[in-house]
């Protein structure tokens, strides 16, 4: 049996107006090689200036995952060279970084939780974009410089759901902090996955192989997966040293393998110096007590909803896994209703029916509006199941809920003497079902409330039904 050792190296986007080390806007989708400037383009005789807010959105991170922030940090350059890449090296941090020896927490299903050890998070400059188009290969150049962190993780984590679960959390972590989108498909939450086996028990690190380029939860989990079958299987058969070398592989999602791309470059191949243009960043004492200061997080959030809202842990978990999810419940939360409706008509009602590019953003049925109508459930205005056509009706128009129950003349019947004079005529129309009742069959008791509500044409209230049905039944 194998034990499988993953660590992860995230490069997130960070939001800033401008690039890195140069005053041009990191928009994205822009017209290519716009947004470029000498400093970008590695013109001679220009020269990089740090961008202070860099250092605001990394000392954030790194309060949020309990991290050193060092005081001090220094710049290294990364020689390489590729297209995509107009100075033929990359400004990073190699030897002192911004944020250090940092942990993430993540949960499991059954409630137990594991430690995540972060080694590292540090800034450096993204790379421009390489467009193969045919046989021709293209360079947009807009990217270049924009503003990076790079968070290390150690190889803490023992298996697919481990890594999917930490990177959940960090995403999560990122977008409460606001300080990147951390859109994966646009490229601002990029996935390094380090995989690695070895014989349960076994202390040694045995030969990694890093999988590039990911770009989704789905994929990451399957890469990993795959990856660790190739391994195991090599190693039964005698052809681990042979076939498993250190090297970097990319995900095919049309063939379900991973395939070798290059050589894994060892630290030294990169030629690290220190970077002769740029001074060393120094975080003073009143940067530390400004950029400090970060919202509620996560597991913060999740543990007030349920202390707050009486909820359980699992699904005050799921509400708070995405800040968007969160907000949305405490927006409904104010219309006065229990927690447990809230989370059932957000997760499971209003969820259910976003499709494609529709998501809780931009959902047509904002949180007033959802919470409203969970309120007229509650104050038994309209039953659940008139609430579910109430919600259909929202999707596609954007009217009132009111306005929507009265059009569709879905407002339940509360009146005792309405509802009971029906009662009267639905028992005196089945005499012999009565007896029946009255002699053992207690289940006829849904034939009769089914009856009333099927005479109410479902405006009934089917509490009051039930309560008079009991007394006139016996």
């Amino acid at each position: 049996m194998f034990e499988v050792v993953i660590g992860l190296e995230v490069h997130v986007q960070l939001n800033t107006k401008t690039k890195l080390f140069c005053s041009c806007p990191t928009s994205f989708n822009h017209k290519q090689n716009t947004n470029t400037c000498p400093t970008c383009l590695a013109l001679p005789g220009a020269l990089p200036v740090l961008n202070k807010e860099v250092l605001h959105k990394s000392i954030m991170l790194g309060k949020a995952i309990e991290a050193t922030v060092n005081r001090v940090s220094y710049f290294d350059r990364k020689s390489y060279f590729y297209p995509d890449s107009p100075s033929a090296y990359q400004i990073t941090q190699l030897y002192t970084p911004i944020v250090e020896h940092g942990k993430l927490q993540i949960d499991f299903e059954d409630g137990t939780n594991k430690t995540i050890r972060i080694n590292r998070a540090h800034i450096e400059a993204d790379a421009g974009k390489n467009i193969h188009d045919g046989e021709i290969s293209k360079v947009d150049l807009n990217r270049a410089g924009t503003p990076l962190l790079e968070i290390v993780s150690e190889p803490d984590m023992r298996s697919a759901e481990e890594a999917i679960l930490y990177l959940k959390k960090l995403h999560a972590i990122i977008r409460y902090l606001d300080i990147g989108d951390a859109n994966m498909q646009e490229g601002s939450f990029r996935v390094d996955v380090n995989v690695s086996i070895r014989p349960k028990g076994d202390e040694k690190l045995y030969t990694r192989v890093e999988i590039k380029n990911i770009n989704s939860f789905k994929f990451i989990q399957k890469a990993i997966e795959i990856e660790v079958a190739r391994q195991s299987e090599a190693w039964e058969d005698g052809l681990y040293e042979d076939e498993i070398v250190q090297e970097t592989r990319l995900f095919d999602q049309v063939k379900q393998e991973t395939r070798s791309m290059r050589g894994k470059e060892e630290a030294a191949d990169y030629r690290y110096f220190p970077e002769p243009d740029l001074l060393k960043a120094v975080v003073t004492d009143e940067m530390m007590e400004v950029y400090s200061k970060i919202p509620e997080l996560p597991d913060e959030k999740r543990d007030r909803f349920v202390k707050e809202y009486g909820m359980n842990e699992y699904n005050a978990a799921v509400i708070t896994s995405s800040v968007e999810m969160a907000q949305f419940f405490e927006t409904m939360m104010q219309e006065g209703i229990s927690a447990k409706n809230a989370t059932t008509w957000l997760t499971v009602e209003l969820q259910g029916r976003l499709k494609g590019e529709v998501n809780i953003t931009n959902s047509p049925v904002d949180a007033k509006k959802l919470g409203h109508l969970v309120k007229r459930i509650e104050d038994n205005t309209i039953s659940g199941k008139a609430a579910k056509e109430v919600l259909d009706r929202l999707m596609e128009e954007n009217l009132e809920v009111d306005g929507v129950i009265d059009a569709l003349g879905l407002k339940q019947v509360t009146d005792t003497g309405a509802i009971e004079a029906i009662c009267d005529t639905i028992i005196a129309a089945n005499t012999d079902k009565v007896e029946q009742y009255k002699s053992g069959k207690d289940k006829l008791f849904g034939f009769f409330v089914g009856q009333v509500m099927k005479e109410s044409k479902g405006s009934a209230n089917p509490q009051v039904v039930n309560e008079i049905l009991k007394s006139k039944l016996g």
